[in-house]
């Protein structure tokens, strides 16, 4: 285990990745100045108290870091809580009904016979590049109403907004990382500069999508503000996304590697939902999540002073002994499966559904194309080099 995570390039604090248990369920982690939450039943509490652990993180980080992000701020649905994410959350619930989800399968059938039909002749393909971020993004855009042609430039925005958040210090407050902050926000205004331009145009000229029908919206007889718009679609291109993607990649990557469960689930298809949710809770996209305390709280046999950073490690929840037998081995059997990889409470990822039929469609139909699918021995698996996030860069597969 450790020396597979070494060499994927999995980040070397994802600990829980290598079989570790963290010594306690919440410690303070004093060079980060943030404390850490491993514990399945304390991650739960964390998410399910917002009055307590809030949602509004930029409170409590000091306001020389946030320099030129107050922008990015008004209609961002991950910094909000109680009422007024309940509202704007509500404008776009209607998007994501059972019923609207389903009627995307064909859609996304046909968009991943195209994507696998481009791939070069041969044997070979890269996961992520040819199918696992190009899919989730063509279809989030669609439902927006921006053009997929334009992907290229949503990843690149897109990991620009990542890396603001790798290696960051709440107690650092070097130039260096005020810098590399500064640095990611520019490439973030673009993409706040290119949705803009969408929002003006549906004033203009209104149509059958999501930004057109925030642009309509109304709150408490009130339309939201193009700021409130551009930051809300900003949340949905992006978050949209990057979870299906891992999703994707880290699935194909557990069945392989797991050659007895591939084996299984290739002659009973009936098997892929369930392979999903175990890769899901093993290598869960988010490992973890953030909230800012509103008022001095017990956790874990630890006081957390009021106004201090939380962070909720789901992947490390995800893997706790008390809620999972045999928490370091993968298998779908596992039954139930209560993980947390879409979080928990009022901001459960509401992609969620959409993520898991995406996954599902896919998976069907990679198998199909390519019964023989399997990881390329001379080109191992490239993770992500983060701590917040648990997925694939690139995997590289021979069929």
């Amino acid at each position: 285990m450790t020396s597979m995570a070494d060499a994927w390039g999995i980040h070397e604090a994802q600990f829980w990745l290598r079989g570790q248990e963290p010594e306690a369920p919440v410690r303070y982690d004093a060079q980060a100045g943030i404390w850490c939450v491993y514990g399945y039943k304390e991650v739960q509490h964390v998410l399910a108290n917002p009055a307590t652990f809030s949602s509004n993180t930029q409170r409590v980080i000091p306001k020389d870091m946030l320099e030129g992000q107050e922008e990015f701020s008004e209609g961002n649905l991950i910094q909000m809580d109680g009422l007024e994410h309940k509202k704007l959350r509500g404008l776009i619930g209607h998007a994501f009904t059972p019923k609207m989800v389903a009627d995307l399968e064909p859609r996304i059938a046909e968009l991943t016979h195209e994507l696998l039909d481009a791939v070069p002749d041969g044997n070979r393909m890269e996961l992520v590049n040819d199918l696992a971020y190009p899919l989730p993004v063509i279809v989030i855009a669609e439902l927006l109403g921006v053009p997929s042609s334009d992907r290229h430039r949503f990843r690149e925005w897109g990991d620009a907004l990542m890396e603001s958040t790798q290696e960051f210090s709440f107690a650092d407050r070097s130039e260096e990382q005020r810098q590399r902050l500064q640095d990611a926000m520019l490439k973030v205004r673009k993409l706040s500069d290119y949705l803009r331009e969408h929002v003006e145009d549906r004033k203009r000229n209104p149509r059958e999508d999501l930004i057109t029908k925030l642009v309509q919206a109304e709150v408490d007889g009130e339309h939201l503000t193009d700021n409130e718009v551009v930051n809300f679609s900003n949340v949905l291109l992006i978050a949209g996304h990057i979870t299906t993607t891992m999703l994707l990649g880290n699935s194909i990557l557990c069945l392989d590697t797991h050659p007895e469960w591939f084996a299984r689930v290739r002659e009973d298809r009936s098997m892929i939902p369930a392979a999903i949710e175990e890769a899901l809770r093993y290598y869960s996209p988010f490992a973890g999540t953030a909230r800012a305390t509103t008022t001095e709280v017990e956790l874990g046999g630890e006081r957390i002073p009021a106004d201090s950073l939380v962070v909720t490690f789901l992947g490390v929840a995800n893997r706790d002994p008390k809620v999972f037998t045999d928490p370091h081995t993968f298998d779908p059997r596992r039954d139930p499966n209560p993980h947390m990889a879409f979080g928990r409470g009022a901001h459960f990822c509401i992609g969620a559904p959409l993520a898991r039929l995406e996954g599902r469609v896919a998976l069907n139909i990679l198998l199909d194309r390519f019964p023989n699918l399997r990881s390329d021995p001379d080109s191992p698996p490239v993770f992500l080099p983060s701590l917040s996030m648990t997925g694939v860069k690139k995997l590289p597969l021979v069929f």
